[in-house]
């Protein structure tokens, strides 16, 4: 199941996303959390904090699930 992580914004980072997720529990764990999982955003592995997320944007994190931006 795809779960919907809503932003009220135009994008957010990767490493904010993780946070709105509740994969993290702080924006420090980002860096080791994207080192230790395989994470995939439109299909294409990505692993940069920085990464802009936008409406309609899916990411696959290897077990953690599925989510998209709305």
């Amino acid at each position: 199941m795809v779960q919907k992580i809503k932003i009220d914004t135009e994008y957010i980072t990767l490493g904010q996303f993780l946070k709105l997720a509740e994969l993290i529990g702080s924006g420090g764990m980002a860096k080791w959390f994207l080192s230790e999982y395989e994470i995939k955003v439109n299909g294409q592995q990505d692993q940069r904090r920085g990464r802009k997320l936008r409406v309609g944007d899916k990411i696959s994190i290897q077990n953690a699930g599925s989510f998209e931006i709305v």
